[in-house]
């Protein structure tokens, strides 16, 4: 029997079918441990599924090119799915072109400390500089954030990583801070999880209300740009005042 299942697993190995079936599989027993324990926002199907995926590839011995090459066919998705923003934008495009005022230096005092209070964390901790500048985009939407990276000097995988911890925290921690600071209007928790947390967290608050997902829609595009911009500085400051 296991002969068997061991050749099995052998041929998937060879096949996109892999990849694309521990994501699938693993994502559907997420969202099932997730609903055990009343859809708690500490017990996000993301990071369920990530963490199922990745005890199943060590204990397999299996390599993540040999994951991805089906695993790519649902990264493929995400730019369709962010695309997809655009939908509750449009329903809600008149709150949107009332609030202008506010959202756009909202969005940018945001990107501003995301971007600077991780570098400063960091390097105060004694991270390396290429660590630091990996890091400076972890607030953005991955294909951005990896372009940042390098041009400033990081380095692109270590920052897709950071990018993705940082969607993970910030659904976990995004409805109690609110909570906390006792933020009810949903335009600012779209606003604050589109800017603090790209499109995972967005992709939560959309479950939640429409309003918010379009507000974190047009957070994650204005974030993109406002990081674009202010990153690039902040690393040649950064050169400047702790040359290498």
């Amino acid at each position: 029997m296991n002969h068997g299942i061991d050749f099995l697993w052998v041929y998937l190995q060879t096949t996109p079918l892999l990849g694309l079936g521990i994501t699938l599989l693993a994502y559907q027993a997420a969202q099932k441990i997730s609903g055990r324990f009343g859809a708690s926002t500490l017990a996000n199907p993301m990071l369920i599924a990530v963490g199922l995926i990745v005890v199943l590839l060590l204990a397999t011995g299996t390599p993540y090119p040999v994951y991805f090459q089906g695993a790519q066919y649902i990264h493929v998705l995400l730019g369709p799915a962010t695309v997809a923003l655009a939908v509750p934008m449009y329903a809600n495009i008149n709150q949107i072109h009332r609030s202008a005022a506010a959202i756009l230096p909202a969005i940018l005092a945001g990107s501003a400390v995301a971007a600077a209070s991780a570098m400063a964390i960091a390097h105060l901790l004694g991270a390396s500089r290429q660590t630091v500048l990996s890091l400076a985009p972890k607030s953005v939407t991955t294909p951005i954030a990896m372009g940042i990276a390098e041009q400033i000097g990081g380095q692109p995988s270590l920052t897709a990583v950071f990018v993705l911890l940082t969607g993970i925290v910030s659904i976990m921690l995004a409805g109690p801070v609110a909570r906390a600071l006792g933020v009810t209007d949903w335009r600012a928790v779209g606003l604050a999880a589109g800017t603090a947390g790209h499109g995972l967290a967005t992709a939560r608050v959309l479950l939640l209300n429409e309003t918010a997902g379009a507000f974190g829609g047009l957070a994650i595009g204005l974030n993109g740009l406002f990081t674009s911009l202010i990153v690039p500085l902040l690393a040649e400051a950064m050169a400047w005042l702790m040359p290498q």
